[in-house]
């Protein structure tokens, strides 16, 4: 599961290409999909979602210390803002580990990802963009095409849960990122969603939350799934147009399909691997279709 800091960052700058940053994201992803391998890995012992709970409270612990957000000076409506982005954190976190005790890395992530190319085939506003959602579609009916018995439908119905709340995420992450500055927001937000997350997490984990050493890997899973990533992600913002970003960001099936097949031996089909790259392309497609829109739409007011 990718999910970034509020992406308002200006475009490219410096004068180094961009090899260095599309790495830079690129290491991003492998950092998130080895850390779902190692969540994955304790599930036995804390459960999914006492694995959400460690990861929401050590990266809202690490992301308030390098904010230190000021409270002061924000309207009511800017703390409902984020509130909602808290809880749909929490939401999204939940439904995606849970769908992962379930089904493979590379499964979830792929259905998962049907949640922001949604949004971008609606943001589009072209016909033409609708040729991604049919080849989206047809991903997805590949994706099964190892056998939908293979696929658990419950684990199925979590992740596609999680695509929703990852939709919503990215409309409530702009939102915040407009009310608050920098990582303010975000901060807040993981605040929010590590304090709901608080009283499943301690039901589902029990006294597995007394082991040093299964809470200090909750803590490297909370590193490397956000920690490191958002950095990421936030260099490289800085420094590539939001829509070679995204683009580079649809990769995170290719990326947690082979964390899975390397920390987790899950083995996939070839049309389990066909439906991924079908989604790949989709996104992909979809991602341009909206930078296009967005141009055209930005051109008669230059």
């Amino acid at each position: 599961m990718s999910a970034g800091a509020p992406r308002d960052v200006a475009g490219p700058t410096g004068r180094s290409g961009p090899a260095p940053w599309v790495l830079l994201v690129i290491a991003g992803l492998a950092c998130q999909e080895v850390g779902a391998s190692i969540a994955v890995l304790l599930f036995p012992q804390v459960g999914p979602l006492g694995m959400v709970m460690l990861r929401l409270v050590f990266s809202a612990i690490v992301l308030l210390a390098i904010a230190r957000p000021r409270v002061r000076g924000h309207s009511l409506a800017d703390w409902r803002a984020v509130a909602l982005f808290g809880l749909v954190l929490a939401l999204m976190n939940a439904l995606f580990y849970l769908a992962l005790e379930r089904l493979p890395l590379g499964v979830t992530v792929t259905i998962e990802v049907l949640g922001p190319l949604v949004l971008s085939i609606v943001a589009a506003r072209r016909a033409s963009a609708w040729l991604w959602a049919v080849l989206a579609f047809a991903g997805v009916v590949a994706l099964g095409g190892g056998g939908w018995d293979r696929l658990d439908p419950l684990g199925v119905l979590f992740a596609l849960g999680a695509a929703g709340s990852w939709a919503f995420y990215i409309l409530a992450s702009a939102r915040v990122g407009r009310a608050f500055p920098k990582l303010d927001g975000l901060a807040l937000a993981m605040a929010v969603g590590a304090i709901v997350a608080l009283p499943f997490g301690i039901a589902d984990a029990g006294a597995a939350l007394l082991r040093i050493d299964l809470v200090a890997l909750g803590a490297a899973v909370a590193v490397l799934s956000s920690t490191i990533p958002y950095a990421f992600e936030l260099i490289a913002l800085r420094r590539l147009p939001a829509a070679v970003f995204a683009i580079l960001m649809s990769l995170a099936p290719a990326t947690a399909a082979l964390a899975g097949f390397v920390f987790l031996g899950q083995q996939m089909t070839w049309l389990e691997l066909i439906g991924i790259a079908l989604v790949i392309a989709a996104s992909i497609g979809a991602v341009r279709s909206s930078a296009r829109a967005a141009h055209e739409a930005a051109e008669p007011l230059a």
